[in-house]
C-alpha cells in the first residue's frame, strides 16, 4: 500500500473511534437534557480526535540478533558401487560388456527399516499360493447367510428392553 492510502485508513480509524466515544459521552449526558448531551458529544468527539491525531506513528524497530554462521557438514561421498551413472558410463564406453548390477540390499538385517518388495526368500512358492487360494475358496460359504431375521429379532428385543 502507498503512504497516502495508509494515512486515509488511519484517519478513518481515528474518526470512527472518536465518534463511538462521542456517542457514549452524549448518551451519558442525556439525563441532563438534549442540549447538554449534544454539547458533551461534540466536545468529546473533537477532544479525542485531536488527541488521536497528535500521536505520531513510529517506525517499527525490529532487532535482529547477530549470530555466527555454522559450517555445514561436508557432503558424504556415495559408495562407488551404488552409482548407476558410473556403470552406465562404463557400458557406454564398452558396448560389448554386460551390464551387471549388484543387489546392494542383499545383506539387510532383520530389524532394518528398509522395505523389501519381491524378496525371493519371503515370496511363497506357487504350490503355497495355490494352497492358500484353495483354502480361502473352500472355507468361504458359497451362499451368504441371510441374517436379516436375526437382526430384526435383536432390534425388537432392544426396543422391548428400552420401554
Amino acid at each position: 500500500m502507498d503512504a497516502r492510502r495508509i494515512e486515509r485508513i488511519e484517519q478513518g480509524a481515528d474518526i470512527a473511534a472518536s465518534a463511538v466515544f462521542a456517542a457514549a459521552a452524549a448518551y451519558a449526558a442525556l439525563r441532563f437534557g438534549p442540549m447538554p448531551a449534544a454539547a458533551a458529544g461534540a466536545a468529546a468527539f473533537f477532544v479525542l480526535l485531536k488527541g488521536l491525531q497528535s500521536v505520531a506513528p513510529t517506525a517499527p524497530a525490529y532487532e535482529v540478533e547477530t549470530f555466527e554462521p555454522v559450517a555445514l557438514p561436508q557432503a558424504v561421498e556415495p559408495e562407488p558401487e551404488l552409482l548407476l551413472t558410473d556403470v552406465y558410463k562404463e557400458q557406454q564406453s564398452d558396448p560389448g560388456a554386460a551390464l551387471e548390477l549388484d543387489d546392494v540390499l542383499s545383506a539387510i538385517e532383520n530389524d532394518s527399516r528398509v522395505v523389501r518388495l519381491f524378496d525371493p526368500a519371503a515370496m511363497p512358492t506357487p504350490s503355497e499360493l495355490k494352497t492358500r487360494i484353495d483354502r480361502h475358496i473352500h472355507d468361504t460359504p458359497a451362499q451368504s447367510v441371510d441374517a436379516s431375521q436375526a437382526l430384526h429379532e435383536a432390534l425388537a428385543e432392544l426396543r422391548r428392553s428400552l420401554r
